[in-house]
């Protein structure tokens, strides 16, 4: 079997990452996909708890998508590999990556390992990353160029919580949990307040028709 390995923080999961698990599998490129929802190693600010982030993942899981939080405890990316390897004897493991780790990935713990592994490029933007495959294994790269990424990343969801690219279910969860309290806590008071004034505005016009009928 064909594993797709999808590995990021997911903070939050948002629209553009389902659609790659989703493209993959629907366009035969793997037969399923994994999704590792990767612990706070790097001390990125504002990162959520683990668990949060895989709760949301699970939302989207299918029979050919699968949210993984077994193997995502390791650190790094060539660890993941080499455990889902042992896992998975008999299946070919293909990391899914962005058009714009290409250029970088070589300065990755062990890139040497990860090579040793399929890796699907999914393009993002402009950018074009055949100039940068020259210490890849190229027999082992598959470029996919016509995925229509969504121009989003999940510091914009987390900034405006009623973007379009966020599901219903992952807001509803963070707002339920309050996870990332301060918009949280705007976006409960703004709901309220626009609530408040729509209910204000009806009482004022009942009251206007019965003064005036």
């Amino acid at each position: 079997m064909r594993l797709g390995v999808y590995v990021g923080s997911f903070n939050p999961v948002h629209k553009g990452h389902i659609k790659v698990a989703n493209y993959l599998v629907d366009n035969n490129v793997v037969d399923k996909v994994l999704i590792l929802a990767t612990p706070n190693y790097w001390h990125k600010q504002n990162l959520i708890d683990t668990k949060d982030r895989v709760n949301m993942l699970k939302f989207f899981e299918t029979d050919k998508i699968i949210v993984d939080d077994v193997h995502n405890k390791y650190e790094y990316t060539y660890q993941i590999l080499e455990n889902l390897q042992k896992d998975y004897p008999n299946d070919e493991l293909y990391l899914v990556v962005g058009s714009d780790n290409v250029e970088n990935m070589p300065m990755w713990k062990n890139f040497n390992e990860i090579i040793k592994h399929n890796i699907i490029v999914l393009k993002r933007g402009d950018i074009d990353v055949k100039d940068n495959l020259d210490k890849f294994n190229k027999n082992k790269v598959i470029l996919i160029n016509d995925f229509d990424s969504f121009d989003v990343s999940s510091t914009e969801i987390r900034n405006d919580l009623d973007n379009e690219y966020l599901d219903d279910r992952v807001r509803s969860y963070i707002i339920n949990n309050r996870l990332f309290e301060l918009w949280s806590w705007v976006y409960e008071r703004t709901s309220w307040i626009i609530k408040r004034e729509k209910h204000n505005n009806i009482n004022n016009g009942i009251l206007h028709w019965w003064r005036h009928s």
